[in-house]
């Protein structure tokens, strides 16, 4: 079968050399170049005003060559524009069946409201997971870019409940809504909230104040990127040995925070050339902290960082361990350790 396009490129070539033959033919039948040209339109285009040049048998068996060829063309033309309309329209048609279809055998699914940057990040790490979820946004390029990536699309306004029931909220397991706007965020999740008394909810706050609002209106979770942000940075800033051993994993990144929910950290302890640890071993080290904290990692001189070091390991000059212990343990015991190593130096010179 041939494509719409193809076919209206054969029947404008097919027309346009009836046109120049059958003009090309009145004149050799003696017809002056405008008076053929005159006659072609006329015949070809059935406008009927009589014969204009001087008709013969031969001419006349010509003329209806002319006619059907010319008419044949047209009529091809524009069968092609018909077919490119209604290919179009039908592909539309079963393309939104199709989604429809695929959006109606979803469960226990996850609906993104907003494909920002936050939620671009959202859809990828899904994806790697090998999660279901569709992505609820009205604009028309955002909803473009997403189906491009083969992601599923529920294009509307994730404020109106339509919408959220096409996206099937009522069997969706979590609904994330990230919109740069707070206040649509806590519509958002008021609306989700009455349609889903079980569904899990993870809000966008860009405002301190929001949170409770959030909250308040059903959410679950309520997360401030620009918090997070700042702590990260924050972090490369006083702790970047522990921010590129959290970093070799991708799901380390967020392991700082999780843990201090629970009045745990990741710390650095560094070896100073003079201290009584260098050539003691992870375990020594261990020991001396009396069971407050465990060593997770150790980055050397040279920048390498070992991961679940061993207990027999040999401390060296500069070597900066990293521990897990609780919050405030971890600072105390380097204070400690520090004053007695003072006192021994001092001590040691009486």
């Amino acid at each position: 079968m041939q494509l719409p396009f193809q076919r209206i490129l054969i029947g404008v070539t097919f027309f346009v050399i009836t046109l120049i033959g059958a003009a090309i033919g009145y004149m050799l039948f003696g017809c002056p170049p405008l008076d053929a040209i005159y006659m072609v339109i006329i015949t070809v285009f059935g406008v009927g005003f009589g014969e204009f040049c001087p008709i013969s048998p031969p001419q006349r068996i010509f003329t209806i060559f002319v006619i059907v060829a010319g008419s044949s063309s047209a009529v091809y033309i524009v069968g092609g524009l018909v077919q490119v309309i209604m290919e179009g329209e039908l592909r539309q048609v079963l393309d939104h069946r199709r989604k429809a279809k695929d959006l109606a055998s979803l469960e226990q699914h996850t609906i993104i409201c907003g494909y920002g940057r936050i939620g671009q990040v959202m859809a990828r790490k899904l994806t790697e997971a090998n999660q279901a979820f569709v992505i609820v946004d009205s604009s028309d390029e955002r909803i473009t870019s997403a189906e491009e990536k083969g992601y599923r699309v529920c294009q509307g306004n994730a404020t109106d409940e339509r919408t959220l029931l096409m996206a099937r909220i009522e069997r969706a397991k979590v609904l994330a809504t990230v919109l740069p706007d707070d206040a649509l965020n806590v519509f958002i999740t008021l609306t989700a909230r009455g349609l889903n008394p079980n569904l899990m909810i993870v809000a966008r706050g860009e405002m301190a104040s929001t949170e409770k609002k959030l909250r308040l209106a059903g959410a679950n979770h309520v997360v401030s990127p620009a918090s997070i942000s700042g702590m990260r940075m924050a972090n490369l800033i006083t702790h970047p040995n522990t921010i590129e051993f959290l970093d070799q994993g991708e799901e380390r990144i967020r392991l700082n925070e999780l843990l201090a929910k629970i009045d745990v950290q990741v710390d650095e302890l560094t070896i100073p050339a003079n201290s009584p640890l260098v050539g003691r071993t992870i375990g020594d080290l261990e020991v001396r902290g009396k069971g407050t904290f465990i060593v997770v990692a150790v980055r050397k001189l040279d920048g390498e960082i070992i991961t679940h070091p061993s207990h027999s390991m040999l401390l060296d000059p500069q070597d900066v361990v990293i521990v897990l212990g609780h919050h405030g343990d971890i600072p105390e015991f380097n204070r400690l350790y520090e004053m007695k190593h003072q006192l021994r130096y001092r001590g040691g010179r009486s």
